[in-house]
C-alpha cells in the first residue's frame, strides 16, 4: 500500500490488493449477544441442550440481558435442572426487575418442586410486571395452585381471567373444563 499527502491535505491511498473487512469486530456488545442469544433458542428448540445453554452463556457474556438468563433457566430446566434453572431466573430479575417471564417461570419451577405457597408468591409478582405479555400464564398458574390446594372456585376465577386475556389458550380452557366438570 502507498500512502500520499496531496496539495489539499488530504491522503490519497493506492492499494495494490483488497482486502475484506471482518465486520464481526465491529459489531456491538448488544448485537453479538443477540446473535448468541438467537443460535441458543434455535439449539433449545432442537432438544440440542448442551449447545443451548453454551450459546446462552456466551450472549450473556458479551451482553447479560434478561431474556437471556430467563432462556437458559428454561433450558435448565428442559435438563430437569430445577434449580439452576430458579437461579438463571433470579439472575434475570437482577437484570430487570420489569421483566415479567422470570417470575413465572420460577413459579412454575416451584409447582414442579412442590413449592406451592412460594409458587404463588411469585407467581403474583409475574401478574404484576410492568414488562410482560403472557399475564394469562401466570394467571393458569396461580389456578393450577389453588386447584391444588382445594381452592377450587378460586381456581376457576384465575383460569377465566386466563381465559380472558388470551380467547384461545387451550390449556387454560382444558383446565377450567375439567375442574368446572368435576365440581357440577
Amino acid at each position: 500500500m502507498f500512502v500520499k499527502r496531496n496539495f489539499t491535505g488530504f491522503i490519497q491511498v493506492k492499494k495494490y490488493k483488497t482486502y475484506k473487512m471482518n465486520t464481526d469486530n465491529m459489531k456491538s456488545p448488544l448485537e453479538k449477544s443477540k446473535e448468541y442469544l438467537n443460535k441458543a433458542y434455535e439449539f433449545q428448540m432442537k432438544g440440542q441442550f448442551e449447545e443451548a445453554i453454551l450459546n446462552y452463556k456466551l450472549s450473556i457474556d458479551f451482553f447479560p440481558t434478561a431474556e437471556a438468563h430467563t432462556f437458559l433457566g428454561w433450558t435448565y430446566s428442559f435438563t430437569g435442572d430445577l434449580d439452576k434453572a430458579i437461579e438463571e431466573c433470579k439472575n434475570a430479575i437482577s437484570v430487570d426487575a420489569d421483566y415479567g417471564n422470570p417470575y413465572n417461570d420460577i413459579g412454575s419451577y416451584l409447582i414442579k418442586q412442590g413449592k406451592h405457597d412460594e409458587a404463588l408468591t411469585w407467581l403474583e409478582l409475574a401478574v404484576k410486571s410492568k414488562r410482560y405479555e403472557n399475564h394469562h400464564f401466570a394467571h393458569l398458574n396461580i389456578g393450577r395452585v389453588l386447584e391444588l390446594k382445594g381452592l377450587w372456585f378460586e381456581a376457576l376465577e384465575e383460569y377465566r381471567t386466563a381465559i380472558i386475556l388470551s380467547p384461545d389458550y387451550l390449556l387454560a380452557k382444558q383446565y377450567f373444563n375439567k375442574l368446572q366438570g368435576l365440581l357440577n
